[in-house]
């Protein structure tokens, strides 16, 4: 998942580590992917129950012990519950009151009519990169999904061919680029420079974000032809019956609201991070997501509400049928949690960790493949970024500022390597876009291979150069 967690159950996987072989651990993982892949796509068991029924086969395999194991998979998915079920549940209603006020039309008429067709991917694929900058990526999935489903329904473009430019523009901002939270935490753990980092990788991003997105848009279109789900989208005709609409300017404003709220967070952190004064407590719990999504959805049942020319009647409806259709997105995302969390706490990590350390690999090399592998096997791009900055600390230490920033983004390009099953994140993009489990490898899976080895690429480039 590509929300920041610690790492978590310390103690708890080094005993599982203790008691279960490497090969045995490793064998457990792949065993417990294998079958969850099985019972959705062959037995078609719901996937919540397949994730509980994998979590604990990883579990009693790698000798966590029954106990630890449905301890480990609770305390996964009440976690994940506890901070991405929050922001799907606020961005469900704040996606059904932009689609039922007219500004979600509002929007998507003004970039159908500006853009064109053929440039719609190429602007998704901007407005996901300047939305993902700040946000985690689960908020700025909630926040695009109405605006995804509604450009391509308008448009009449592949469903895919407007998400997976979004989606990348996202994903590549959570890995590569300060102030997101995501490299911040590899920049501390290596003493990087801030700035030089954050400028290097603008430079990798944007070709990453242009391979992954607009173009590979396009093949995984090809490959993965879905009609555009339900869950936003609008018959045409009742588009046309529908009243007065919030004006594009204040429907941006709303959607922007909780981007410029996380953003003002870090920017003040970079400007002042020491600072205890009243004003960065303040714009902490402001940038904190949950919060800045919870303030958009009520200054949107404002703004939107009153430009849509809604009454308190047709507001309470748009927020009670908001909710039952994520009904189902909430406990498949929780368990993909529940799952991720046992594999963390098998000490999987950790024996990658070991196995590694002492590799002959070049080093941005190296830390790719840390960071890649640790994320494959845990799920989670955060585990994977504290790990192998962990690990590689020591050898930073005697680097040039620059190849130093440039292993903070090997690091974040690694991280974001193959999005599999045990990946919460995986579930959202399944659901949301109304994907089987294949498909959902096919594009989004294949995409974030595509950003991860773009990245890696982009990296090894620039250090060539400088």
């Amino acid at each position: 998942m590509h929300n920041l967690e610690p790492l978590a159950a310390a103690n708890l996987a080094d005993a599982a580590t203790h008691h279960a072989g490497s090969a045995q651990l490793i064998t457990a993982a792949l065993i417990g992917i294998a079958l969850i892949v099985g019972l959705i796509t062959w037995l078609k068991l719901h996937p919540f129950l397949a994730l509980a029924i994998g979590a604990v086969t990883v579990g009693l395999i790698a000798k966590l012990g029954a106990a630890d194991t449905v301890a480990s998979f609770v305390k996964g998915f009440g976690s994940t519950m506890g901070s991405v079920g929050i922001l799907i549940g606020f961005g469900a209603m704040f996606g059904k009151l932009l689609a039922d006020s007219g500004g979600a039309d509002q929007v998507v008429d003004t970039l159908v009519r500006r853009a064109g067709a053929r440039a719609l991917p190429w602007v998704m694929g901007l407005v996901g990169a300047i939305i993902g900058l700040p946000m985690f990526f689960e908020i700025g999935v909630v926040l695009l999904i109405p605006v995804i489903l509604l450009v391509a329904h308008r448009s009449r473009l592949p469903l895919l061919a407007v998400a997976i430019p979004a989606l990348a523009g996202l994903s590549a901002m959570h890995g590569l680029v300060p102030p997101h939270p995501g490299p911040l935490v590899a920049v501390a753990a290596l003493k990087a420079d801030l700035g030089l980092t954050l400028g290097l990788g603008v430079l990798v991003a944007v070709p990453t974000v242009i391979l992954a997105g607009p173009l590979f848009g396009k093949l995984a279109a090809r490959w993965v032809n879905v009609p555009v789900p339900e869950l936003f989208s609008t018959d045409e005709d009742e588009d046309k019956q529908r009243g007065p609409r919030p004006s594009f300017t204040a429907t941006l404003a709303t959607i922007l609201l909780p981007v410029a709220l996380m953003l003002g967070s870090a920017v003040f952190d970079v400007v002042s991070p020491k600072s205890g004064s009243m004003v960065k407590k303040f714009l902490d719990v402001l940038g904190t997501p949950v919060v800045a999504l919870g303030i958009a959805l009520i200054v949107g049942m404002l703004v939107l509400g009153r430009g849509g020319r809604m009454t308190r009647d047709a507001l309470s409806a748009t927020m009670n049928s908001a909710l039952p259709p994520i009904a189902g997105i909430l406990l498949i995302v929780g368990a993909g949690g529940g799952f991720k969390q046992v594999l963390v706490d098998t000490g999987i990590a950790n024996t990658i960790a070991d196995a590694i350390r002492d590799s002959s690999l070049p080093v941005l090399l190296l830390a790719w493949f840390v960071a890649a592998l640790i994320r494959v096997a845990t799920g989670s791009a955060t585990v994977a970024t504290v790990t192998a900055s962990g690990i590689l600390a020591p050898v930073a230490a005697g680097l040039s500022n620059s190849h130093v920033s440039l292993m903070v983004l090997a690091i974040g390009s690694g991280s974001l390597f193959l999005s599999h099953v045990n990946d919460a994140g995986f579930w959202m993009v399944k659901e949301y876009l109304g994907l089987d489990v294949v498909q959902t490898l096919k594009s989004w899976s294949v995409m974030e291979c595509v950003i991860s080895l773009a990245g890696l690429a982009g990296v090894l480039a620039l250090s060539a150069v400088i």
